[in-house]
């Protein structure tokens, strides 16, 4: 069986928000465009990621009022980058040895293309032995 490359599987809307939305606006924005994160930028660079469990776990869970609260203050700011060119196998490999649950994909330039998480994987169809 041929290997799968992260580009076959990734999501390729990344959707950038500045650090500065408030939680309300950036959930919002996730539940119009269908995804379950957002990166958040300083200007014209790009300073981390926020999920919608992120959002659940770190500001809801701890009692921080969302439309008082930015992006930048619950932005975990690792960006960990594969490229586009990768198999599934080393996306995944590299989620476990970082603890992270999504990785930044990007062409061989180094520009963000899509963004590859567990759930793509997951959807992925298993092999049957013969």
């Amino acid at each position: 069986m041929a290997k799968v490359s992260v580009a076959d599987v990734m999501t390729r809307r990344v959707v950038y928000l500045p650090e500065a939305t408030t939680l309300d606006e950036a959930a919002q924005a996730m539940r119009d465009q269908g995804i379950g994160d957002v990166v958040v930028t300083s200007g014209p660079t790009m300073v981390g990621l926020v999920t919608d469990r992120d959002i659940v776990i770190r500001a809801i869970a701890e009692n921080r009022i969302p439309k008082q609260t930015t992006l930048g203050a619950i932005t975990s700011h690792e960006l960990i980058m594969v490229e586009q060119s990768a198999t599934v196998e080393e996306a995944v490999q590299a989620m476990r040895e970082r603890g992270v649950r999504r990785l930044l994909v990007c062409d061989s330039d180094r520009n963000v293309v899509g963004i590859i998480s567990l759930s793509d994987v997951a959807l992925l169809p298993t092999s049957t032995p013969a």
